[in-house]
């Protein structure tokens, strides 16, 4: 798929097009992503990722939604651009309407879908990202419905960075926060991020959502200032670090076994020793009747269950573990918890999103993500048994019941959670700040980014499917941050 090079007014693209078949293949300086932050973006590229029929169509419609504002170049080679805007679309139909009643054979179709983005500049660190869903009355095709809507809010960003750079340009500096962990709450983290930029432009915070373990360990050698994990820091694992360090609980989340059968017309029945005999390779048909037993009314195939799990150290994989571990003992002998774990069988993939996208991909599959990845996926998901004994779906009623079920010591998993409506596989999600920052302007910065997650940030969570911490949490943490603050 071809990129084409903006560098001259509209006009001129129709009048001269040998001058811009020159003006490609001139030689200019690599730049190989050269940006560290918005505001020296100039030049860009886009990757539209997937191997979707729509995506060349979606490539074309950004760049005709870029050539609207000129202060961009869009380039044909990555290594050449300050940034790589890197998208991926699905687009589907989910109904016909009639909109003239004297004509009802005319139906147009009503899209679903969404296009996300993400701009990548130095370092492979991540600028910005956004995520936009058709509009209610768009006039325009879907393809450029979705690429106007992202380029509208990217053009602003960049115009927004490019105006407070320049009103700062005498002043210090702005901060640069580099985050990194969990992809567990990556959605809500990236969201967060965008929201606190509008009313603290001097600080500029990237995220790069890489797993639990490998943000730990950036964290350890001192490449990032914060620390996103699904899993608490145990006393042991603490005394390996450099520095001690402070955790903070920012959300609730859910893991959520997901699944691709078309033929299923209803929720599926998971109980903790269906799901620990899948993964351990006791169960391997979906009709198998230790499955019919609690789903009678669905009709299950006698095909292979394709069983897929993280390759990488992840928080999510813990909390579906420690929670296979506390229901059964099979499991908790054979294979036990942790964010990596010796699996008797499956393929792997990177990431919530590689297997969500994996699941989508493979009939008959089987997989763990957390909520907010099957629900922007459109990827069933079961509900679970719970300790009460009752089936549950992951939802913000039985999350917020978990919660408030579980211990008051928030470094305590809560999954397994005790209640009637308590969802089973929740979990907190942490941010881990070293305790002693000898920076006092970032130190000033972490302080002030905590301090908005855990007020205005809170409000937030629910649009994207994860549980505000509880009252008395927030207010114990802010005590702490306090604290931080005042060393």
């Amino acid at each position: 798929m071809k990129c084409l090079s903006i560098t001259r007014p509209l006009q001129l693209w129709a009048a001269m097009p040998i001058l811009l078949l020159l003006l490609i293949a001139w030689p200019t300086p690599a730049q190989a992503q050269a940006a560290d932050t918005l505001s020296q973006v100039k030049t860009i590229y886009i990757d539209i990722t997937g191997a979707r029929p729509d995506a060349a169509e979606m490539r074309k419609h950004l760049i005709e939604s870029l050539r609207k504002d000129h202060s961009l170049t869009v380039v044909a080679d990555q290594n050449l651009s300050d940034a790589i805007l890197r998208a991926t679309s699905e687009i589907w139909v989910k109904a016909y309407i009639s909109v003239n009643p004297r004509a009802p054979g005319n139906k147009y179709p009503v899209y679903g879908g969404f296009l996300s983005a993400q701009l990548i500049g130095k370092n492979g660190e991540v600028l910005w990202s956004y995520l936009v869903t058709p509009s209610k009355y768009a006039s325009s095709g879907i393809h450029q419905d979705l690429s106007d809507q992202l380029i509208k809010n990217l053009l602003a960003a960049l115009h927004d960075a490019a105006a407070s750079s320049s009103a700062n340009r005498t002043a210090q500096a702005s901060i640069h926060l580099k985050i990194a962990g969990a992809t567990f709450p990556a959605p809500l983290y990236q969201a967060w991020i965008q929201s606190f930029r509008e009313s603290h432009p001097g600080i500029q915070i990237t995220y790069s959502a890489n797993g639990s373990e490998t943000g730990i360990q950036q964290l350890h050698d001192d490449k990032i200032a914060i620390a996103a994990s699904d899993v608490p820091l145990s006393d042991a694992y603490m005394t390996q670090m450099p520095v001690k360090l402070l955790q903070f609980a920012t959300v609730i989340g859910a893991v959520v076994p997901i699944y691709h059968l078309p033929q299923a017309s209803q929720d599926l029945h998971f109980t903790p020793e269906i799901l620990a005999g899948i993964y351990l390779g006791k169960i391997r048909k979906w009709n198998d009747p230790a499955i019919r037993e609690f789903n009678h009314s669905v009709t299950l195939p006698n095909a292979d269950i394709v069983v897929l799990h993280r390759a990488d150290g992840s928080g999510t994989t813990f909390a579906f573990t420690d929670f296979l571990s506390q229901t059964s003992p099979a499991w908790k002998a054979a294979v036990g918890s942790g964010t990596t774990v010796t699996w008797p069988i499956g393929r792997d993939a990177q990431g919530n999103d590689g297997i969500a996208s994996l699941v989508d991909q493979t009939p008959n599959s089987i997989g763990y993500v957390e909520l907010s990845f099957a629900i922007q996926r459109r990827l069933s998901y079961g509900t679970v048994r719970n300790a009460a004994g009752n089936f549950t779906q992951a939802n913000l009623i039985t999350l917020a019941a978990a919660a408030a079920n579980s211990s008051s010591n928030i470094l305590t998993p809560i999954t397994n959670a005790s209640g009637k409506d308590a969802y089973p596989i929740t979990s907190f999600t942490w941010l881990l700040v070293p305790q002693s920052i000898p920076d006092p302007a970032t130190k000033a910065a972490v302080a002030e980014f905590l301090e908005w997650a855990l007020t205005s940030g809170q409000k937030e969570c629910s649009a994207l499917a994860y549980n505000p911490l509880p009252k008395e949490v927030v207010t114990r943490e802010l005590e702490m941050l306090a604290a931080f603050k005042s060393k």
